[in-house]
Parts: structure tokens; C-alpha cells; sequence
């Protein structure tokens, strides 16, 4: 007499399934630790002050007539680029690199998701932007870049160099200053809780960016834009969900930048 043996279940068609990638969120395991702080930080805005004071006396009176392409370069873009440039070579120096120091990990999800808080954070920027100037008037409410180029035409390359620069350019050195370098001297104090410390780094950087532009009439109102921008830099723990937002964020008010340089509308 024979007994069957029990037949061997069926193998499963993968046995070794991929993992699936980890879904963004903002408690992510600390990074390596660095050498740079907050001393780190006041440099870099020493730094982009001097270049910016520097910058302007170089450019000098621009008389009137179209705004010229060295003023649109020098005025509106080296500053920022060169405070952005040197954040990134202390990283460098004194850390461990910008992908691992300031979070700079590309990951579709967070450009998700900075997208929506950008479209998000768009409507209320414009929303606030409309109180704000029917609050304190339009000539209170105009940024500084914009009173630079009101009722001044620009040649076409410039207008456009300066379009690309305040949508795309702009933000992503705006961030990595303020929510990369400033982000990171914040969050590796020793906090009691690591969501605490990213909490407070949410708003110390908020709060810094608004006032770090020094118009203290739009102060508020650049709250308002630093909210859904710090956001998205807390919700997926890394730069450029943040700097997506930024640039989303920053759209359309290049754009208008763009039309009355040109001279195609008046606003």
C-alpha cells in the first residue's frame, strides 16, 4: 500500500517581491551629522548682502530708457547665486555634501507634491496679495524687483533672462539658503523630539525668509508665500519638493514681470 505524499504547495510566481519605495514623509531618519550651523548660515547672508551692496554700486545709475541686460545679470541674479554657491561649497567643506546636508534627493513623489502645495500656496498668494494691496496701496504692496522694472521696457534677452531667473533660477537658491542650510542648522540641535526639530525648523525658516528681503511692508504677505513653501519641504523631508513649490509659487508673478517689461501689458 503506497501513500501519497502531500503535494508541495505552489511556488509563488515571486517569491523575492521588489520593495516598493517608502512614500514621502517628513520623519525621515536623520541625516548623517555635519560641521555647520547657524554660523554657517550668517555667513552665507553676509555673504549675499555684501555681493548684493557690492553689485549695486558696480551697476551704478541706469538712467533712464530700457533696462539694460548687466543690470537685469548683476542687480536681480549674482547675489543670490553666489550666497546659493557658497551654502553648497561649505556643505562641502565642512559636511558631508548637498544631496546628504541639505536634503537635495530627487524623488518624483516630491515633485508631487510640491506641485500641489505650490498651486495651493499660488492661490492664496494671490488672494493675500489682493488684500494686501487694496490694504496699504499698490505702491506699497510692489516688490523690489518689481518697482526695479516698473514703467521700464527691456530688451527681449533680458526680459527673458530675468523670467527664467524669478521662476525657476531664483527659488532654487532662495531654498537652498533658507530651507537647506538654515533647515539644517535647525534641525541638528538636540532636540527632545526629531518632529519637534523639524517643526521648528519649519517656522525659524519661514519666518527668516519672510524677513530676510528686507521690505518690511511685504513682510507679511511674504509669510503667507513662505507657509505652503515650507510646507512641502516638511511633508516630503527633502529640497526640492519645497523648491518645486517655490517655482510654481513664482510663476505667474514672472510672468508678469515679463509682460510689462516688454511692454505687451501694464498691471
Amino acid at each position: 500500500m503506497t501513500t501519497s505524499q502531500p503535494r508541495d504547495p505552489a511556488p509563488d510566481a515571486t517569491p523575492f517581491p521588489e520593495p516598493e519605495e517608502p512614500a514621502a514623509t517628513a520623519f525621515l531618519p536623520p541625516a548623517p551629522r555635519h560641521r555647520w550651523g547657524f554660523g554657517a548660515f550668517l555667513l552665507v547672508e553676509v555673504v549675499l548682502l555684501a555681493s548684493a551692496a557690492f553689485v549695486s554700486v558696480l551697476v551704478g545709475d541706469t538712467g533712464p530708457g530700457p533696462l539694460p541686460m548687466r543690470v537685469v545679470l548683476l542687480g536681480t541674479m549674482l547675489p543670490t547665486m553666489i550666497a546659493a554657491g557658497v551654502a553648497v561649497l561649505i556643505t562641502f567643506v565642512r559636511g558631508n555634501g548637498p544631496v546628504i546636508d541639505l536634503r537635495l534627493e530627487w524623488r518624483w513623489a516630491d515633485v508631487k507634491t510640491g506641485f500641489r502645495y505650490g498651486c495651493v500656496g499660488l492661490v492664496f498668494t494671490t488672494l493675500g496679495a489682493y488684500l494686501w494691496t487694496r490694504l496699504v496701496g499698490n505702491a506699497n504692496a510692489t516688490s523690489a524687483i518689481s518697482a526695479l522694472v516698473e514703467d521700464r521696457r527691456m530688451a527681449i534677452p533680458a526680459a527673458l533672462v530675468m523670467f527664467v531667473y524669478l521662476w525657476l533660477l531664483g527659488p532654487i537658491c532662495e531654498e537652498i539658503i533658507y530651507r537647506g542650510l538654515l533647515w539644517g542648522a535647525a534641525e541638528q540641535l538636540q532636540w527632545r523630539n526629531e518632529r519637534w526639530g523639524r517643526v521648528a525648523a519649519f517656522l525659524l525658516s519661514t519666518a527668516v525668509f519672510a524677513a530676510s528681503h528686507l521690505e518690511p511692508l511685504r513682510t507679511t504677505l511674504l509669510l503667507v508665500i513662505a507657509v505652503p513653501i515650507g510646507l512641502a519641504r516638511l511633508v516630503t523631508g527633502r529640497l526640492p519638493g519645497s523648491i518645486v513649490a517655490h517655482q510654481v509659487n513664482n510663476f505667474l508673478p514672472a510672468l508678469t514681470i515679463l509682460l510689462g517689461a516688454l511692454g505687451v501689458a501694464s498691471f
